[in-house]
């Protein structure tokens, strides 16, 4: 099958261009109109798959609802918003939710599936700070243990990849030295660390940090913390949530002006409540939270943030649109820099042949025309 667009996305700009491709993979790239066409998009744009390394859930499925049928029909329809990879997050809970969640996710990837790809688990908590919890359930946050990681790992055949924890509540960083010696990343978020703590964290293996802004100490000119941190150590991966609403389109101007365009990392930090109708009440980790007008959620009867129902695609219109950050650099932080980050940019994060037919078809208006995963077309 061979694509064909006036703006294909190639070396960090827009060229006329076909793509070739074969199976699940891009495997010839052309000069626009060079071979007969099977598909003209015209002038929409065509980019890079979407990543979200941090994502609870959509459409009424939670990852710690633990059950397949959700888990497969999350993957089926998540490609509407052009997201071809992901990783399915646990939050906080009692070890026996966390261990049947995990499980979960390893016997769909085993068994099959369709849509976006599962590149692993995001496992956010239980090892977190008590005051920066959000709307983690503190009855669930833990002491940090090599030993009970193991065990979730086990669970998981290995499919956790990615953990978010507070650096400065993980003794001796014994549990962040033994994810990077087995090959997990280690993010630090909800945290009470001070900047010398991130620091010490990071020589510790840390590579990233949960969305940045929230569920941290926030950014001080004198009492400096992990906000501080994530500006100053460039060579450290942040998360960011785009919405608007957690953290206002000025501080992400900041902040991706501060990172720049290769360790910046948008995320949706969605919840079950995303793609269902407005209203309604759910539960994150057991806890009720309710869906205001602005389309945050909130511990019910609470001001407390408990994630989003952000479109990726949207994401990156509030981004290139509203907070004006340019636009190679919004496409980098979901697409290649969460690659990057997982060590999967050797096949994901770039419009070339060799790699995934990872493919998203963007309207002007940013609406997604057609998204391929893996060469299959969806949505």
């Amino acid at each position: 099958m061979i694509i064909q667009s006036k703006r294909v996305w190639i070396g960090s700009q827009f060229l006329p261009a076909q793509l070739e491709v074969t199976g699940e993979k891009i495997s010839r790239i052309y000069a626009w109109g060079e071979k007969k066409a099977d598909i003209d998009y015209e002038n929409a744009r065509l980019v890079p798959g979407f990543i979200d390394v941090h994502t609870h859930g959509a459409y009424g499925f939670d990852t710690n609802d633990g059950t397949p049928e959700g888990l497969r029909h999350w993957m089926r329809h998540i490609p509407e918003e052009g997201v071809t990879s992901i990783l399915p997050t646990t939050v906080t809970q009692m070890p026996d939710v966390l261990t049947a969640a995990v499980a979960n996710v390893a016997a769909v990837i085993d068994e099959g599936y369709e849509g976006a790809e599962i590149l692993g688990i995001h496992f956010e908590g239980p090892y977190l700070d008590m005051e920066y919890k959000g709307a983690q359930p503190p009855e669930a946050i833990a002491k940090a243990s090599v030993e009970e990681f193991s065990r979730y790992q086990a669970a998981a055949k290995g499919h956790i990849k990615y953990i978010t924890l507070a650096p400065e509540l993980d003794e001796d960083f014994a549990l962040t030295r033994y994810c990077k010696e087995t090959g997990v990343v280690v993010s630090m978020g909800h945290s009470a660390a001070t900047y010398e703590e991130a620091l010490l964290g990071i020589a510790n293996g840390a590579t990233s940090m949960t969305h940045v802004y929230n569920g941290m100490t926030p950014y001080h000119h004198r009492r400096q913390g992990l906000v501080n941190a994530a500006f100053r150590v460039r060579s450290v991966y942040g998360e960011i949530i785009c919405d608007g609403c957690h953290s206002d389109v000025n501080a992400l101007n900041n902040f991706f002006t501060a990172k720049g365009s290769d360790y910046s990392m948008m995320i949706s930090d969605s919840l079950r409540a995303k793609h269902c109708p407005p209203g309604g009440e759910y539960t994150l980790g057991g806890h009720q939270i309710e869906i205001g007008e602005d389309g945050l959620a909130r511990l019910k009867g609470t001001d407390t943030i408990a994630g989003s129902t952000l479109k990726m695609n949207q994401g990156l219109r509030i981004l290139v649109e509203e907070a004006m950050v340019p636009f190679e650099t919004a496409l980098n932080s979901c697409t290649l820099n969460p690659a990057r980050c997982l060590g999967v940019d050797g096949r994901k994060g770039r419009l070339t042949a060799g790699y995934d037919a990872d493919i998203v078809v963007l309207g002007d208006d940013y609406s997604v025309i057609q998204t391929y995963c893996r060469g299959t077309e969806y949505c």
